[in-house]
């Protein structure tokens, strides 16, 4: 990318918009799956969220709740505090570009004020998109088509392809991915619904803009 921008100044917008592209065609293929087959739009997840305690038990699945909800309590104090208080603004800003300076893919991060609204739908699409993907369908394609699979295994192996969907990001980006794809699956099926998930998943990737 910073070979490209050299040559290309756009060449992030087309990247967005490639992105965007990219993760909508096997969403809306899942979808026409949906409508055209026996699959539910529930068994993908689109359900309101209720919690489960069958799969881990109560404590278990209270716990990955709770630390979820401080999870998205604090990106959501980072987002307001950011917008609220110029004095947070230049301490997180100062923050996040000292973290963005250490990662792999930093070159594809917003810096224009046209990246940075297009850079909002490419939030929004991957909040929408990979929740339905990876967490929505693989879980249950997985779980329909190796009936034998715990649900630890299907958590696993749909992380796993989440995690390698990030192969951009370097060798730690995808561990690092991966690990949110089991917590972002724990949460799943602790509430059977991808609805929170994907607005979860919106908010940490717009948090990514907010250093720039």
């Amino acid at each position: 990318m910073k070979t490209r921008l050299k040559e290309i100044p756009n060449a992030k917008i087309k990247y967005y918009k490639n992105s965007i592209i990219g993760l909508w065609t096997p969403t809306i293929l899942i979808l026409l799956a949906v409508l055209f087959t026996e699959i539910t739009f529930q068994e993908i997840g689109f359900a309101l969220p209720t919690v489960n305690t069958e799969p881990f038990g109560p404590v278990i699945t209270y716990i990955i709740l709770v630390i979820g909800l401080l999870y998205f309590l604090s990106i959501l104090f980072m987002i307001i505090g950011y917008h609220a208080s110029a004095a947070f603004k230049e301490k997180l800003a100062q923050t996040l570009k000292k973290e963005q300076q250490k990662m792999a893919f930093s070159a594809i991060l917003p810096t224009t004020k046209k990246e940075k609204r297009l850079w909002n739908f490419v939030s929004l699409t991957a909040g929408i998109t990979e929740e339905i993907i990876y967490r929505g369908f693989l879980i249950f394609a997985f779980s329909y088509l190796f009936p034998n699979l715990s649900i630890g295994a299907v958590i696993f192996l749909a992380s796993l392809l989440f995690g390698l969907a990030h192969t951009y990001q370097g060798a730690s980006g995808v561990i690092r991915t991966m690990a949110i794809g089991v917590f972002f699956s724990l949460l799943y099926v602790s509430l059977g619904s991808i609805l929170p998930l994907i607005v979860f998943h919106f908010l940490i990737d717009y948090v990514g803009k907010l250093g720039d």
